[in-house]
C-alpha cells in the first residue's frame, strides 16, 4: 500500500464520519487558538515594555557611579582613565565616556554687541568625543569633535545641543518682560516660527569664566566657543542634548584648572570631590553592543568596585512578569488542547471498534501491520493539522480585533477602554491597551500551532493506532 493510498484511504474515512470529526477538531481548535493568543498577548507586551524602557533610556547602556557598590569594598578603585580603558577592554563594550563636570564653576557664554545676549552653562559636560557615535548619540548637522582638527588656545570646539541657542537671554529687557527670552516652537501672529536671538553657526559666542580672589577683585578669562556640530534631542541620553553642550574632557578639565588660577583656590570642588582627594570621574557612561549581554557587563563592573545603573534590572522583572501571566493563561490554554488529545484518542478508539472487520479484511489481504498503524495516525494526525489550521486563522481574526478595538469601538460610538482588563489579565505588565499592538502574531508563532496541533493529534493516537495493529485477523473478520 503506497502512501497515496493511506491518505485517501485515511481522508474517506475522516470524512464518513463528518458530525464526530467535527467535533475532535473544534476541540483542536480552542486549544491552538487559546495557546497562540495567550503567547501573542505576552509578545506584544515585552514589545511594548522594550519601547517604554527605550524612552526611558537606552537600554544598552550603563552608568558607572564613583562609590562603593553592593560589595561595600573598603576603597573605590580610581575612576581614571586607565580604568576606562579597562573597561572598554571588556567583551562586548562598544563604547566608553566620562561624563565630567565641572562643579562650582560659574561660567556664561555671551553673544551679540556689547554681550548683550547671554546663558548660564548648566549642562555643561567633558565627554570622549571619539565615543559619542559609538553611544549612540546622533546630530542634526555637523560632526564630533575629531583630533585632526585645528584651533587656537582661545577657542574651543564643542557640540551644542539641539535648541541650545534658545537657551540665550536679552540682557537689555527686564527679567519681567515677556520678550527677554524666546523660546523653541514659539510663532509670531502669522504662525511664523520665531527665531533665536543668537545664531550658532554665524555669531561669535564667548565662554567666560568669573571668579573672585581671597580678596574680593573680580577676575574674569574668556574663551571662544566653536560649534562644530549639533546634538539631535534625546532627554533620555541627556537634557544636555536639549540646551546644553558638551566638549572634549580635555577642554573641560583646562577650564577648570583656569577657574581655580582665577579664584585663588587649588582646592577648588571638581565633580564633588576636593580636586586633591578626587578618586576620578563622577559617573562614566559605558554602551554595550546587545541588551542581552548588558547583564554580564554590568557584573564585571560591579566586581571591580562600583555602583551601577542600567535598566537591565526593571526589564528582567518585567519579563519575569510577562513569563508568569504566559504561564497561568498557558496552562489554562494547554488544559483545553489535553481536553482535545482526549478527545482525538477516543475519536480513534471508536473508529478502531467500528472497522474492525476492515482491519481484519486488510491483514487477510496480507497488508503490513506498519501500513495499518501509519493509516490510523494519518487519521489522528490529520485531525491535529486541521484543527492547527482553523485555530491560528481564528488567532489572526481575534488578533486583528484586538489590535484595532478602539477603532472599531469608536466607529460604533462605543467609549471603551481595555487599559484595566488587558493590564489585569496579564498581570499588570503595563501598556495592554494603552497603545501599540494588544497581539503580535510572528510566523514562528503559527509553525509552533501547527506543529505542536499536528503533534498532539499524532501522539493522541498513538495508542489506538497499536491497538488496532494487535487485533486478531480471524477474530476481525467474524466481527460483526
Amino acid at each position: 500500500m503506497k502512501i497515496s493510498d493511506l491518505l485517501r484511504l485515511s481522508t474517506d474515512n475522516l470524512r464518513r464520519r463528518k458530525g464526530r470529526t467535527a467535533l475532535t477538531v473544534i476541540g483542536v481548535v480552542v486549544g491552538t487558538f487559546s495557546i497562540i493568543i495567550m503567547i501573542s498577548l505576552g509578545i506584544a507586551s515585552n514589545q511594548q515594555n522594550e519601547e517604554m524602557l527605550a524612552s526611558w533610556g537606552d537600554l544598552t547602556q550603563i552608568t558607572i557611579y564613583n562609590y562603593p557598590g553592593s560589595s561595600a569594598m573598603a576603597e573605590v578603585p580610581t575612576l581614571d582613565d586607565a580604568m576606562l580603558d579597562q573597561i572598554r577592554s571588556f567583551s562586548n563594550v562598544v563604547g566608553v565616556t566620562p561624563m565630567y563636570q565641572a562643579m562650582n564653576m560659574t561660567a556664561i557664554a555671551y553673544s551679540g554687541q556689547r554681550d548683550r545676549y547671554m546663558t548660564y552653562l548648566w549642562e555643561m559636560y567633558g565627554v570622549d568625543m571619539d565615543a559619542m557615535e559609538a553611544m549612540g548619540f546622533q546630530l542634526i548637522s555637523g560632526s564630533f569633535v575629531t583630533s585632526d582638527m585645528k584651533f587656537s588656545k582661545k577657542q574651543i570646539p564643542v557640540v551644542v545641543g539641539e535648541h541650545f541657542a534658545y537657551s540665550f537671554e536679552d540682557t537689555r529687557k527686564s527679567y519681567n518682560s515677556g520678550k527677554r527670552q524666546r523660546y523653541w516652537g514659539e510663532t509670531d501672529a502669522l504662525g511664523n516660527p520665531i527665531p533665536p536671538f543668537v545664531d550658532i553657526d554665524k555669531d561669535k559666542m564667548v565662554l567666560r569664566l568669573t571668579a573672585y580672589d581671597s580678596n574680593g577683585n573680580e577676575k574674569t578669562k574668556e574663551y571662544e566657543l566653536v560649534v562644530v556640530g549639533v546634538f539631535l534631542q534625546d532627554d533620555a541620553k541627556g537634557y544636555f542634548t536639549n540646551s546644553g553642550l558638551a566638549m572634549r574632557v580635555s577642554d573641560l578639565k583646562m577650564l577648570s584648572r583656569e577657574y581655580q588660577t582665577l579664584s585663588g583656590n587649588r582646592s577648588q570642588v571638581v565633580m564633588g570631590q576636593s580636586q586633591n582627594q578626587s578618586n576620578g570621574y563622577e559617573s562614566v557612561l559605558v554602551k554595550v553592543d546587545d541588551v542581552d549581554h548588558v547583564a554580564d557587563v554590568e557584573q564585571q563592573i560591579k566586581d571591580l568596585g562600583y555602583e551601577t545603573y542600567s535598566m537591565t534590572q526593571i526589564r528582567e522583572e518585567m519579563q519575569a512578569n510577562v513569563a508568569k501571566s504566559q504561564m497561568i493563561l498557558g496552562g489554562t490554554a494547554a488544559v483545553a488542547l489535553l481536553v482535545a488529545a482526549l478527545n482525538i484518542a477516543n475519536t480513534m478508539m471508536m473508529s478502531i471498534y467500528e472497522r474492525t472487520k476492515e482491519i481484519g479484511v486488510m491483514k487477510v489481504l496480507g497488508c503490513e501491520v506498519k501500513k495499518i498503524r501509519n493509516m490510523f495516525l494519518i487519521e489522528a494526525g490529520a485531525i491535529g493539522l486541521l484543527g492547527g489550521v482553523i485555530g491560528v486563522a481564528l488567532s489572526y481574526l481575534a488578533s486583528a480585533l484586538l489590535n484595532n478595538l478602539p477603532m472599531i469601538s469608536a466607529m460604533l460610538g462605543v467609549n471603551l477602554d481595555l487599559s484595566g482588563l488587558m493590564g489585569g489579565l496579564m498581570g499588570g505588565m503595563g501598556g495592554m491597551g494603552m497603545g501599540g499592538a494588544i497581539s503580535v502574531i510572528p510566523p514562528w508563532l503559527v509553525l509552533l500551532g501547527l506543529g505542536f496541533s499536528t503533534l498532539v493529534g499524532v501522539l493522541s493516537g498513538l495508542w489506538p493506532a497499536v491497538r488496532a495493529t494487535k487485533i486478531s485477523a480471524l477474530e476481525a473478520i467474524r466481527h460483526e
